[in-house]
């Protein structure tokens, strides 16, 4: 185990940052550091990243179900997608079940994505699906349905208040081991907190779950920032029509909005909406990331938005990245109505098959021919179709 822990060590002492300034860790950063952050970094454009063979969080990391080896392989096929970042889930049960163990994974998870060019965005807390979370092997994916086996963390251990110094834990030593690592692109501290669940989890949801929320998200932020990272925090905004006063959203958001050092957001719907969004963000002055976009069902595409958030110089991150146990072709509503007779007439997520073969093949040149271009520039070939590659005009 020592020498484990002497390879966790070293790898990251390898990759330390030193601070460009001395500031006040424990406080926010200001619109300009925010800003100076972000002129820094490539064009943050991927994926909400699960490995075909994982159909959660956990799979993805216990150790008898690491799989460095497929990793590899699929950001090998993001790297040629033009990707900067992947957005991925941790787990506190991870963390509570072997933490040195963990750290070893995921730096070695750090060493693949750097490999291809890319700095993954890490999500420490998730209040989507089911809420009793439990290690060791997970149970097969549902037939015809759309992310049957995620978990939630911390689930119904929000409601102990005993289990809270276990979650302090986590947060401090997981951001803590990486705070200075340039491997990272950011920290995400709680997906969708005030989410009530989704699927069929809502006998077993905590009761008063955004009471609870309410009181843990401000504490999460303030164990994250206590450790002094490099990278800045965030949790994403994702309902209501607006999001440009913050004396008219719920103390969930206004917290996400006041402790962001950028702004993160997500958003499902057609391209005018997004671009709505982008505006309404913008009053706030800071670095904005869609860190969920790309419903093809609903609207939400490649073609339609990925241009809008380019030239506006948002980072973007679509869900997900390959087909497999998440099953996240499948829509929402298959949670209500299995697609066990036939598979949906349009993929909802997903870019690609489990084999590497995109699912649309244009998407994937959007996606290479924004990321290679110039911060705020979009060529003419990601807005249009080139007809004169199909033959027009012979």
């Amino acid at each position: 185990m020592k020498y484990a822990l002497l390879a966790v060590a070293l790898g990251l002492a390898a990759t330390i940052a030193a601070p460009s300034h001395a500031r006040d860790a424990s406080q926010r950063w200001t619109p300009a550091e925010a800003k100076a952050w972000y002129a820094k970094q490539q064009w943050p454009l991927g994926s909400n990243y699960l490995p075909s063979d994982a159909i959660n969080q956990l799979e993805m990391w216990q150790a008898d179900t690491f799989d460095p080896s497929r990793i590899d392989q699929e950001f090998g096929w993001a790297q040629q997608a033009g990707m900067t970042t992947m957005r991925v889930f941790l787990h506190d049960l991870l963390w509570q079940q072997d933490a040195a163990g963990f750290k070893q994974r995921i730096d070695t998870f750090l060493a693949i994505a750097d490999k291809h060019g890319i700095k993954p965005i890490f999500v420490l807390f998730d209040s989507c699906w089911d809420p009793e979370p439990k290690l060791g092997p997970q149970h097969p994916p549902i037939p015809g349905v759309h992310n049957s086996g995620w978990v939630q963390s911390p689930g119904v251990a929000m409601t102990d208040p005993s289990q809270y110094p276990r979650l302090e834990q986590y947060v401090k030593d997981i951001v803590g081991s990486f705070a200075k690592d340039k491997r990272i692109l950011a920290w995400d501290v709680w997906n969708e907190p005030d989410n009530p669940g989704g699927g069929n989890y809502d006998a077993r949801e905590p009761k008063d779950k955004i009471s609870h929320v309410a009181t843990l998200l401000p504490q999460v932020f303030k164990w994250a920032r206590s450790a002094a990272p490099v990278q800045p925090l965030t949790s994403g905004l994702w309902h209501d029509d607006d999001w440009t006063d913050p004396a008219k959203l719920n103390a969930v958001e206004r917290t996400q909005l006041e402790q962001s050092d950028v702004i993160s957001f997500h958003d499902y719907s057609w391209p005018e909406t997004f671009a709505g969004r982008v505006k309404q963000l913008q009053t706030y002055g800071r670095p904005l990331i869609c860190t969920e976009y790309m419903a093809r069902g609903n609207g939400s595409t490649i073609d339609g938005v990925l241009p809008i958030a380019k030239k506006a110089d948002v980072g973007m991150v679509n869900w997900g990245f390959v087909l497999g146990k998440s099953q996240t072709n499948m829509p929402w509503d298959s949670w209500q109505r299995p697609y066990t007779m036939a598979p949906p007439t349009l993929w909802f997520h997903d870019l690609f098959h489990a084999d590497g073969k995109p699912y649309r093949q244009r998407e994937i040149d959007i996606l290479r021919s924004l990321s290679h271009a110039p911060r705020g520039t979009v060529p003419a070939d990601a807005l249009t179709f080139p007809m004169q590659a199909a033959g027009a005009g012979r």
